[in-house]
């Protein structure tokens, strides 16, 4: 047999892979890859990888939804919170159970205002306001221990000098005799006239240190008297028949 390979030039191992590619029957089904194996992980990788494509789409949809339903809400709230102060600023106080009310105003049923002039106070409501004007200034009685001075009144002299005093003025005769009328019914032109409510002199000034400006000696001079006493009758009342008309009417002037 040596000789008979050795004669056609076939080696041994040549013989064999002829003789198994002959006699070993092939398989009818093809061989799969490793990369088709049904153990193979890579398939399954692949398609959940393709089936997680649509996610970042979805996900690009769905956050301006999230976002304009986030703004729409915190706006609903802000435009809600503005208006329950609007409507009714305490009721937020009022819905605790440790609310105490607080008096804004002192106890006043109004609000005042202080103001100057003649106007003592000004009371403002829903409904409208009240002006209430100051009242007249009380009398001020003499200072304690005062006393009128212990001198002689000479009333011809006092009036003697208001005829010209009134002449000066520029008004007539009869304007001195409603001067004459009036301080008659007020001191009886006694330059030491003392009422206790504190009136003094010819005039009754009230209190009788009004009188000081027209003079220090206010006390017991006529012509000081007299001239305060005219200045007051021109300013509140024009003329010495006006001061006395309002007298005859109210009892003072």
């Amino acid at each position: 047999m040596g000789r008979h390979s050795g004669e056609h030039g076939v080696s041994p191992a040549d013989s064999a892979r002829e003789y198994a590619r002959v006699n070993v029957p092939r398989s009818s089904a093809p061989v799969r890859p490793a990369a088709m194996r049904r153990d193979d992980p890579a398939p399954r990788a692949r398609e959940a990888s393709r089936a997680n494509v649509s996610s970042p789409a979805r996900n690009r949809v769905a956050g301006p939804i999230k976002q304009a339903a986030t703004v729409t809400f915190a706006f609903a709230a802000s435009v809600s919170f503005l208006l329950v102060n609007i409507v009714d600023p305490y009721s937020g106080a009022t819905a605790s159970s440790t609310y105490t009310p607080v008096d804004r105003f002192g106890g006043q049923a109004v609000q005042e205002y202080a103001v100057d002039g003649d106007i003592a106070a000004a009371s403002v409501a829903a409904e409208g306001y009240l002006v209430e004007k100051k009242p007249e200034p009380e009398p001020e009685p003499a200072g304690a221990g005062w006393a009128p001075p212990a001198i002689v009144p000479d009333p011809g002299s006092a009036q003697a000098y208001a005829a010209g005093a009134v002449a000066a003025r520029g008004w007539p005769s009869t304007e001195f005799d409603c001067l004459v009328a009036l301080w008659n019914r007020e001191s009886g032109w006694r330059v030491n006239a003392y009422n206790p409510s504190g009136a003094y002199g010819i005039p009754q000034a009230l209190p009788g240190s009004k009188m000081a400006t027209a003079g220090a000696d206010w006390e017991t001079n006529a012509a000081t008297q007299i001239e305060w006493g005219l200045g007051y009758i021109s300013g509140r009342y024009g003329t010495p028949c006006g001061a006395w008309a309002h007298s005859e009417a109210n009892g003072w002037y």
